[in-house]
């Protein structure tokens, strides 16, 4: 065979082309077993066994994900069930229709009230806006979050010191009679 230096330099740039592609690919299961929680100790787990439980990690990870947004679905009314008639958005009837909802929470000398409503009961905003000034109220902060078709309303407002106990309970619930009546 003859000496051809093109066919040796050829040689050496593959070995040094694959020595590369090992080093990265080391690197990167470095990287990928550094973001497990490991439950062994990690002397002597051959690189098969780390890719393994990287896989088991993540395949947990993904069913812990699923139940915590079905969880999240539950506790904002949003009826999953495969059956569910939609209304075009992917939201469910259930959780379009649904009736307001409100939670009223005394802090200090400050009152808090959220109101979760469809995107069809703008009009609850208003309405709390007005019954908490005519009871002497000073809205402080208002803010809103509109999530798919429902609206998370966050209102906080400070109540006189001498009005406070009995103050927040009416406004409680004139807000609540409110909030059933629609």
């Amino acid at each position: 065979m003859e000496n051809n230096p093109s066919s040796s330099r050829s040689s050496t740039d593959r070995k040094t082309i694959e020595r590369n592609r090992r080093n990265q690919m080391k690197a990167l299961y470095s990287e990928l077993n550094s973001l497990v929680p490991h439950q062994n100790s990690r002397e002597g787990t051959s690189l098969p066994d780390q890719l393994d439980e990287a896989v088991t990690y993540i395949k947990k990870m993904q069913i812990n994900l699923e139940k915590m947004n079905e969880k999240k679905d539950s506790l904002m009314g949003i009826d999953q069930k495969p059956n569910a008639g939609t209304n075009g958005s992917g939201m469910t009837l259930t959780a379009q229709l649904r009736s307001p909802q409100i939670e009223i929470s005394e802090i200090g000398s400050a009152l808090q009230v959220v109101l979760i409503t469809g995107s069809d009961f703008k009009f609850m905003f208003n309405e709390t806006i007005r019954v908490l000034h005519e009871e002497g109220a000073e809205i402080v902060n208002a803010n809103f979050t509109i999530v798919d078709d429902i609206v998370y309303h966050t209102i906080h407002a400070k109540v006189g010191e001498s009005a406070l106990g009995y103050e927040a309970a009416r406004i409680s619930e004139r807000l609540k009679k409110i909030c059933h009546e629609n």
